[in-house]
């Protein structure tokens, strides 16, 4: 599979793709709390993306069922919304996606459901700087072990372990593009990065180590030690300078 480098149209409908996405995630964020069900938060993101003229990017993906994948505790990604009640001291991951004539977003954030524990809100704080950390070499003419290999260091220099089984990926008329993006260092061939090219950058994060298993939905992942984990996802653009974050607020 190619890699795509976009053009300025292409661009700009990503960017609004990625407005909205961040929009989505907002009004996510202002509704979590202790009481609130991942299936109603679901409706909620799906409601608000069809009302704008989108499509949930990740509803019947492979035969996913939500809108939202919403991750629990130890679930790691891919968590199916259902009427799962959310409590105090959860935290929860929500990974968001969607397209907008014809161009896809992605993103992700990881929640505290209330008051957690100082060792669960370290954990989501780790996560979510690894991925600056990353995108600091996410710059034309680097290559992309450089961005994995920030995340690596930087989260296991806090404690934590990043996943392996899950990376990133390129995105564009496709939720799934080349490249595959590492959240740590790898061996062998690299790609350079150009400007114009498209990526989803998602950093997850074990408490524990990086090892994972699968429910037997198919589609949950979760640590196979229990212990919490973490998610952190934009949608960014590479350029002739520094990135740009197309999911964040603007």
């Amino acid at each position: 599979m190619s890699i795509t480098i976009k053009t300025e149209n292409q661009i700009g409908k990503m960017r609004k793709a990625g407005k909205l996405l961040a929009e989505v995630e907002a009004l996510i964020a202002k509704t979590v709390a202790p009481g609130v069900t991942t299936a109603y938060l679901d409706k909620l993101a799906e409601d608000y993306i069809r009302s704008h003229g989108a499509i949930p990017s990740f509803k019947g993906y492979g035969g996913f069922p939500g809108t939202l994948c919403t991750s629990v505790n130890e679930e790691v990604v891919h968590g199916i919304p259902s009427k799962r009640i959310l409590k105090e001291g959860d935290i929860l991951s929500v990974d968001m996606g969607c397209i907008l004539d014809g161009y896809h977003a992605d993103m992700a954030r990881t929640y505290a459901i209330g008051e957690i524990s100082m060792e669960a809100r370290k954990l989501i704080e780790v996560t979510q700087q690894s991925f600056f950390e990353g995108i600091i070499f996410a710059k034309e003419g680097n290559h992309l072990n450089d961005i994995g290999t920030a995340i690596q260091k930087y989260v296991e220099n806090n404690g934590f372990s990043v996943v392996r089984a899950y990376v990133g990926h390129g995105i564009g008329t496709k939720l799934h593009e080349a490249p595959e993006i590492p959240n740590f260092k790898t061996l062998g061939r690299d790609i350079r990065l150009q400007k114009g090219m498209t990526l989803a950058i998602e950093p997850m994060v074990n408490m524990g180590d990086y090892n994972i298993r699968l429910l037997k939905d198919g589609w949950t992942a979760v640590t196979k030690d229990g212990k919490y984990a973490a998610h952190y996802e934009n949608t960014i653009l590479i350029t002739d300078g520094e990135p740009e974050i197309l999911t964040l607020p603007r």
